[in-house]
């Protein structure tokens, strides 16, 4: 399945960073948070990502572009009077990377809309570049198919400001709404499975994924939760950007499955 990686945002929480870079590229173990998503996939076999890029998109595109030259051995000649380079040796994941400027204010679902082409008429999956997980990426995928539903959401149980869902003993998401700092747990933590159906209901650019799609797909029956209770955090301020740091230091990275 391709990788949808929602990248485009303004990163306003992390300000002090995100003034430089997006959000997804401010570094955790001197690599961007967003490789760390992408690592997380390929280690499950996923190795095609979409990049839905937007706010400072250009250095999205000139990271990825250097990447090659950055992760190999070489020689550069210019003994004969001219340039001539020789790889020798390259350390690369088999990635296909495209990533798309989906416009600077757009909101989620626009983002989304506006790679349908990129995806096709297949199911996809899909989560946000600020945010890392151990979830089994594959379990996730099996639970997706064996419901038959549209949408599967990775829900976890954190006291956390983010999508509040109201799931029944069957994990059917009954309902979805938008956060309150008063609510518990569970949330919703991305890493979701989307049958290309949920294209139809993303209306335009300002269509917002988690209120009109999610909402719609919840009140229909269509969005199911696989339970996760092992680790997940986004990266919304400094504070959580040096948690993430000091557990990549340490080597006590939960989501770190692949080996350097």
């Amino acid at each position: 399945m391709k990788v949808v990686l929602l990248a485009g945002g303004f990163g306003s929480r992390i300000s002090e960073e995100s003034q430089f870079r997006p959000k997804p590229m401010i570094e955790i173990g001197n690599k961007p948070i967003l490789w760390h998503i992408m690592k997380e996939y390929s280690y499950y076999g996923h190795n095609e990502f979409i990049i839905c890029a937007g706010y400072k998109q250009h250095f999205i595109k000139e990271w990825f572009a250097d990447y090659f030259i950055h992760n190999s051995d070489i020689t550069f000649d210019y003994t004969n009077g001219k340039s001539e380079m020789t790889i020798h040796e390259t350390h690369m994941e088999p990635w296909k990377v495209t990533v798309v400027d989906t416009g600077l204010n757009t909101m989620t679902g626009g983002r989304i809309k506006r790679i349908q082409k990129y995806v096709g008429d297949e199911p996809f999956l899909m989560t946000y570049g600020d945010g890392v997980c151990d979830v089994d990426i594959n379990k996730l995928i099996e639970f997706h198919q064996n419901h038959g539903k549209l949408a599967t959401l990775t829900a976890v149980l954190q006291d956390q400001s983010k999508g509040v869902l109201d799931i029944g003993g069957d994990n059917a998401v009954k309902s979805f709404r938008e956060k309150k700092l008063s609510d518990g747990a569970p949330i919703n933590a991305g890493y979701m499975v989307l049958q290309p159906e949920v294209f139809d209901l993303i209306k335009d650019d300002t269509t917002v994924f988690e209120k009109e799609p999610l909402e719609t797909l919840a009140n229909e029956g269509q969005l199911m939760s696989y339970m996760h209770r092992g680790f997940w955090q986004c990266m919304d301020n400094i504070r959580e950007r040096e948690m993430l740091e000091k557990l990549l230091a340490a080597d006590k990275a939960p989501w770190k499955k692949w080996e350097d």
